[in-house]
């Protein structure tokens, strides 16, 4: 916030009212903001949006904030997916597993495929991010009524919630929806807005939904050099629940987090870097690396000193290019399996 606004006296006194925050800089920015809609003689539409969005995502930070620590998977797919059906089956079973790993289970709250992930996860293990619609969209009776079922207006706030507070995605057969958040979910991976997770793409026993999808999107994106070819390694396409988490799973066997620190990407992994990984890594991974950058091992830098709860991990550290994103995921890979 600029020193010279004649409101931050008041902006500062009423925080400090109501407690003060370790947020405050970030607080007054938002004050401001909101101020500044009034200078604007913002259109009422306008301002109705901004204040709805905002308190969706307020309201949403606050119920996932107790379950920060434990790691969460978003599961995908049609509302429509009757009991029945093998896709159905195979989120139950899916939902099941995956909180047998530690993990927590986000869907969108709705019946089908998301009732059927919410039914194997069970009620304690469960998110619901519901969307108001005339239609489809009534809770499942395994989260309704439950605290962490969110109900948000609008879909770009609840899907931003979904890549957000996600370790992994899931997503199982399903209509334009399930396409849409699974495309983003790529996008954002592939332009490095999301952090890295795993995201799969779980077919029915022996089905080709998802293998049709994957067919297409290698003949026409692909072949047309429209995406590369390192863009293939964001996401898996299989047909067992054993397989997809696994593929969880390992993704965070030794890889925990990742930030940057200046011009600097930090991986924070579980187990001391050895120099053969580092060798390998120089070897195979040189080309996303900035100016000759090199790999190398390091303990919590100083810039971290705002994540206390992660001084314990160790540290990858390599000029990033920031843009092969594709292979920062294989290089993950080779981290977690070396």
């Amino acid at each position: 916030m600029s020193q010279s606004n004649p409101d931050q006296p008041l902006i500062e006194q009423l925080i400090q009212q109501h407690g003060g925050s370790d947020n405050a800089d970030l607080v007054e920015d938002i004050i401001e903001t909101a101020l500044r809609l009034a200078d604007d003689k913002a259109d009422r539409l306008d301002v109705k949006v901004i204040n709805s969005a905002l308190k969706e995502l307020r309201y949403a930070s606050k119920i996932f904030a107790p379950f920060r620590g434990q790691r969460k998977v978003t599961v995908f797919g049609s509302a429509r997916t009757k009991p029945e059906s093998p896709e159905y089956q195979q989120a139950v079973a899916f939902g099941k597993a995956i909180v047998e790993h530690g993990f927590m289970v986000i869907t969108g709250g709705g019946e089908g495929i998301m009732g059927a992930a919410q039914r194997g996860a069970g009620r304690d293990k469960s998110f619901g991010l519901n969307i108001r619609l005339p239609f489809e969209q009534e809770p499942n009776i395994e989260i309704a009524g439950d605290r962490k079922l969110i109900n948000f207006k609008y879909f770009f706030t609840r899907k931003l919630c979904f890549i957000k507070e996600s370790d992994a995605i899931v997503l199982f057969p399903g209509g334009f929806g399930t396409h849409d958040e699974g495309f983003e979910a790529l996008t954002l991976m592939q332009t490095g807005k999301s952090q890295p997770k795993p995201l799969v793409f779980v077919d029915r026993p022996h089905g080709n939904y998802w293998k049709t999808w994957w067919r297409f999107v290698e003949d026409q994106l692909l072949d047309e050099a429209l995406i590369s070819k390192e863009d293939l390694s964001l996401f898996k396409v299989c047909d067992d629940v054993e397989e997809a988490c696994k593929e969880i799973t390992q993704f965070y066997s030794n890889y925990h987090s990742c930030r940057y620190v200046k011009d600097a990407m930090v991986l924070r992994v579980k187990y001391a870097v050895t120099e053969n990984l580092l060798r390998t890594l120089n070897a195979r991974f040189s080309d996303i690396c900035l100016n000759g950058g090199q790999y190398r091992a390091a303990g919590p830098l100083p810039e971290e000193e705002n994540e206390p709860e992660l001084k314990d991990l160790h540290r990858i550290v390599f000029p990033f290019n920031r843009t092969n994103f594709g292979r920062l995921r294989s290089l993950i890979d080779v981290v977690n399996h070396h």
